[in-house]
């Protein structure tokens, strides 16, 4: 089994902003762009937002996250 980033996964219908972790897997900001509508998806580990929050933090949150996530758990066979 080889492991690779799943740096183009497809894109939901509510994506706002895509960033790229340490190995470029992909990390989504999705949800709304008024209120606290959105949260955030890791594509290379798997975390993601507890809960959803104001663009602006959530997108912060995610930058954060994929400057220091290496992960990169997607299967390839």
């Amino acid at each position: 089994m080889k492991l690779s980033p799943n740096h183009n996964p497809t894109e939901p219908s509510d994506l706002l902003i895509r960033m790229h972790n340490q190995v470029g897997a992909a990390v989504d900001v999705t949800g709304g762009t008024v209120g606290e509508a959105s949260r955030w998806n890791c594509h290379g580990c798997g975390d993601r937002s507890s809960f959803t929050d104001h663009l602006g933090t959530i997108r912060l949150r995610a930058g954060q996250h994929a400057e220091f996530c290496r992960a990169a758990y997607q299967r390839i066979r």
